[in-house]
């Protein structure tokens, strides 16, 4: 697909609306679908969750860790999920959380972003090398969404310390974010994640110019309301994000269908 991620997103979105809906073979999911937990019921889960939500919504998101835990099979499969995505029109936002520098990343940004089989047309990144060592992500002309305050306990000793100029280290990702996306339109390609449950005290997004994938949304706890009081009303540039709360729905492709529908129409009230 041409064009610049940010642009092609909100073409998307105002299509198709803003769900981001993930595909995610957890080993559970799988049991519960009466699959086994090998490349064969990987390949039946995950083609069949995207066949389905690909056809729906605005982006799909594979989940890249579930599927490279099978080895060259599993990532056999994904690249067929990729595939898929794009047949049935949703882009793709392949979430690896890469974060390295120089060649590495240049590696990464050429093995995700780049027009190879596993190419996307986004993916999430981690800045805790270096927001500027992202460069050859940022700069590929796709999208990538930068983690900035994750709702995971964990996150927050890193991510809400404060720097020198009084700052957290999450709203210096969402500045420097900001700073990318400045003379685009109508939205920048750089994103930030920041959890569907987290105080929106703690950030000012109203600067990024780009879009917020919110995780979180679903089968994590938050609601429509959560979403609003994080974000604002109308959610505007916001993802939520939602993957097992859909895809325990299977593996009946209509429950699937009803389950995308229900939450579209949470989303739009």
């Amino acid at each position: 697909m041409s064009g610049r991620f940010g642009a092609r997103l909100a073409e998307a979105v105002a299509a198709r609306g803003a769900l981001c809906a993930g595909v995610d073979p957890h080993p559970g999911l799988l049991a519960a679908w009466g699959l086994p937990a090998d490349p064969g019921g990987l390949e039946r889960f995950a083609l069949t969750a995207t066949e389905v939500l690909a056809e729906r919504v605005a982006v799909v998101k594979p989940q890249s860790a579930f599927f490279e835990a099978y080895g060259a099979r599993g990532i056999a499969v994904l690249e067929r999920v990729v595939a898929s995505a794009r047949q049935g029109g949703a882009l793709v936002l392949l979430d690896v959380k890469r974060g390295d520098i120089g060649s590495t990343m240049a590696a990464y940004a050429a093995a995700y972003l780049a027009e190879g089989t596993l190419g996307a047309d986004a993916v999430t990144v981690s800045p805790y090398l270096g927001f500027e060592a992202l460069t050859p992500a940022l700069e590929a002309g796709k999208g990538a969404f930068v983690l900035a305050r994750t709702s995971n306990p964990e996150g927050a000793a890193v991510q809400t310390a404060r720097l020198a100029d009084g700052r957290t280290v999450a709203q210096s990702i969402v500045d420097a974010a900001a700073e990318r996306n400045a003379d685009a339109a109508p939205l920048g390609d750089v994103g930030v994640v920041v959890g569907a449950t987290v105080d929106p005290a703690e950030l000012d997004l109203s600067r990024l110019h780009g879009p917020v994938l919110a995780p979180g949304f679903g089968a994590q706890g938050a609601t429509v309301a959560d979403l609003r009081r994080v974000f604002g009303p109308g959610l505007p540039g916001v993802l939520p994000a939602s993957s097992r709360e859909i895809l325990r729905h299977g593996p009946d492709p209509v429950a699937l269908r009803e389950a995308v529908r229900r939450t579209q129409a949470i989303l739009e009230t």
